[in-house]
């Protein structure tokens, strides 16, 4: 090998670790800053108003999913996870809207315990226990609400999804909060150190006597409650209960926003931040191309792309 090759490695090397560590906060100021010198009317308090809305249910499914791909698996669910609980609301509506979120979160609990028991215990691999679920919870949510989409008056409820304090808006704040939660429990808590070393290797985080099963178990019920508070505050902003449509391709846009944050499919790292900026990209993403009148479909090849290069550039960290 040349003296030349040697060289280039270390280096090739260097530039795949910055890109996974900083990129996604590099492509956010990239685009950002595209928007504001050719996209009209991007420079206004109710557009940005607009994209931290539209990007916090993703933000909220994301860092479930950050949690759950940690540990090196995959929550294919979230999406149906979202439509039972827009499904649920209706139902509960009547005894008041905390009864109604109440029911909905404890309906994305038991999602998560069951696809957690599924991976954890029967030994299902996470991509065929959730996608079990993806399929089937969707038409379960069709049962519930009888296939019927649900006009929703109650005020106190649609304030979650169109309301503000001091002028920032609820669902904005409660992914915000919910991001330093995650933050927290990923940085600050023993169970946060265990599903990353679980996530890093199972096999000896489990002869080290680590609770490796409840860790598993854990990830996907935050999981499922994180897509049921997505579902509820989506649903909120609709002003409808939507469990055909709610939710449809959540998972891939919250995968997306995970990995191209820098947490690795292969586990054994979260990276919380990242993951909220990553959630951001993709809704910039996505307004871009609308903004400059793309059609949709452009903006689900855009996301695509950048999952190739995302994995690409994870994949390369790895062989070093």
């Amino acid at each position: 090998m040349s003296s030349a090759t040697l060289t280039r490695a270390p280096d090739r090397a260097k530039v795949t670790a910055w890109l996974q560590n900083y990129g996604v906060y590099l492509a956010v100021v990239v685009l950002l800053l595209f928007n504001v010198f050719f996209t009209e009317n991007f420079l206004s308090a109710a557009n940005f108003r607009t994209q931290l809305v539209q990007a916090a249910p993703v933000c909220i499914v994301a860092l479930g999913m950050a949690l759950v791909i940690g540990t090196e698996g995959i929550d294919l669910s979230v999406g149906s996870v979202m439509s039972i609980a827009a499904a649920l609301i209706p139902l509960y509506l009547g005894a008041g809207p905390m009864m109604a979120v109440i029911v909905a979160v404890i309906a994305g609990i038991l999602s998560g315990l069951f696809s957690g028991y599924l991976v954890a215990y029967l030994g299902i691999q996470p991509i065929i226990a959730t996608l079990a679920l993806l399929v089937g919870g969707r038409g379960l949510a069709l049962v519930i609400a009888h296939g019927q989409l649900v006009q929703l008056r109650n005020e106190d409820f649609l304030a979650l999804g169109t309301g503000d304090v001091l002028g920032v808006p609820v669902m904005v704040i409660v992914a915000g909060v919910l991001a330093v939660l995650a933050g927290l429990l990923v940085q600050r808590t023993t169970f946060g150190r265990q599903l990353v070393a679980v996530g890093g290797n199972r096999t000896a985080s489990s002869l080290a006597g680590l609770p490796v099963k409840r860790v598993l178990v854990g990830v996907y019920v935050i999981s499922g409650a994180l897509a049921a508070v997505a579902g509820v505050l989506a649903t909120s902003r609709l002003g409808a209960s939507d469990p055909n449509d709610l939710g449809l391709l959540m998972e891939l846009s919250a995968i997306t926003a995970v990995v191209v944050g820098g947490t690795p499919l292969t586990g054994g790292r979260v990276r919380v931040l990242g993951t909220v900026f990553g959630a951001l990209l993709m809704q910039l993403v996505h307004a871009t191309l609308i903004k400059h009148n793309l059609p949709d479909s452009t903006a689900q090849m855009a996301q695509a792309a950048i999952i190739v290069v995302a994995v690409y550039v994870a994949r390369e960290r790895s062989r070093k």
